[in-house]
């Protein structure tokens, strides 16, 4: 282990993404995870050294213990290392990687039209202001 804090690198600007980081801040009572924006510069910069379009992002990225997670691989580590109940989500990972990150794909094409895109990036409240890298 690298004694890194995981970081989660969201679309600040997508309503769905700005409630799965809410989401995230309230479940994570450790204050394990860090976030980064993909509209600020670490959060770009974290896109653009894994290989991620941060100008066509349709990929979550999670950095954990030095390794780039995405897709769907990403989101079960995040929930699971919710710890407690979360870890239940462990065994979706039997199902091929190919087959869930497809159904995440299509939801990452089509998050603005379903659920919103805000004008501005999501600013979190001065308590957990913290936990962001930008």
């Amino acid at each position: 282990m690298s004694g890194e804090v995981p970081v989660i690198v969201f679309d600040g600007v997508c309503a769905l993404c700005s409630r799965w980081v809410r989401f995230l801040l309230r479940s994570d009572r450790a204050g394990r995870y860090r976030f980064a924006a993909m509209q600020g510069r670490h959060g770009r910069g974290l896109l653009q050294a894994h290989g991620l379009d941060p100008d066509d992002p349709l990929s979550f990225l999670l950095l954990e213990d030095g390794i780039a997670h995405t897709d769907t691989d990403a989101i079960i580590r995040v929930l699971a290392g919710l710890g407690g109940i979360w870890k239940l989500v462990l065994p979706i990972r039997a199902i091929p990687a190919p087959l869930r990150d497809r159904s995440y794909r299509w939801l990452a094409r089509n998050r603005y039209r379903w659920f919103g895109r805000h004008d501005a990036c999501f600013m979190p409240d001065a308590a957990m202001w913290t936990r962001f890298l930008d």
